[in-house]
């Protein structure tokens, strides 16, 4: 079987024995796989220290059937997750992307565009010129979600289809966790698993969703940034049936 070559990032590393892992990686040409790794743990590697969490790396393995794991013979290191070390916020903030990756992605689903999204997130976390982890996060949970089809509605009430009118007098925006969107106050009566949530949150949400928007041009509250990441929160532990292990570090981590 040919050797198959890619660029992934490392979301998972198991132990299998004394020499060698078990490496999940979400890759750019073959979306999630998970090899193993003969002698990745010996103090001379034939991976050079490639695998390790967050780390991007150029790969080659062998692909086998559907019930074996795949064969990892190349692993070179292209960029280290160097916060890892020395701000843990930043490292909790990038465990939790690779938390969600691995629990939102299917294996062998390949979607360049959400490969992209995962390193850019992850190279910009790590960045200590980057003032905005908090706001990264919310960006890249809301191009995750749409990247893999579960937008939530922003802009038309998830009842009736209609706009949602952002001049209304009230101060708060019914939004459905269950329905994926906001409504309109007429289909809100009667619904359940709905918060209210401010309009300078759904502006910021909007806003987020831009997928070209810099977060230098982003001005947010931390009211609202809370309330944004408490629904982003629940709307992925929803999606994903429980809730990451991570969400509750990184309330510590910031704060929140």
């Amino acid at each position: 079987m040919p050797a198959e070559k890619t660029t992934g990032v490392v979301l998972k590393v198991v132990e299998f024995s004394e020499t060698s892992c078990v490496v999940t990686f979400y890759t750019r040409d073959f979306g999630k796989i998970t090899a193993m790794a003969k002698g990745a743990r010996r103090l001379r590697s034939p991976f050079e220290g490639a695998i390790d969490l967050l780390t991007t790396c150029r790969i080659v393995f062998l692909r086998k059937s559907l019930d074996k794991l795949d064969l990892l013979t190349e692993a070179k290191l292209l960029r280290r997750f160097r916060s890892s070390s020395s701000d843990l916020s930043r490292f909790y903030a990038g465990l939790y992307v690779i938390e969600l990756v691995s629990a939102l992605t299917d294996p062998a689903d390949p979607q360049p565009e959400l490969y992209d999204l995962v390193e850019r997130t992850i190279d910009e976390i790590d960045s200590s010129a980057n003032p905005h982890v908090a706001l990264q996060l919310l960006q890249f949970q809301l191009g995750l979600l749409t990247a893999l089809g579960h937008q939530p509605s922003l802009d038309d009430c998830v009842g009736c289809g209609n706009p949602v009118v952002d001049s209304s007098s009230a101060v708060r925006v019914a939004f459905g966790m269950l329905a994926g969107g906001v409504y309109c106050p007429r289909c809100r009566s009667g619904k359940r698993n709905v918060v209210g949530l401010n309009k300078e949150t759904l502006l910021l949400m909007r806003k987020l969703s831009e997928p070209t928007i810099s977060l230098d041009n982003v001005e947010a509250t931390k009211s609202s940034c809370g309330e944004l990441g408490g629904l982003l929160e629940q709307y992925v532990a929803d999606l994903i049936g429980y809730r990451p292990k991570m969400q509750a570090w990184l309330k510590q981590a910031f704060r929140e």
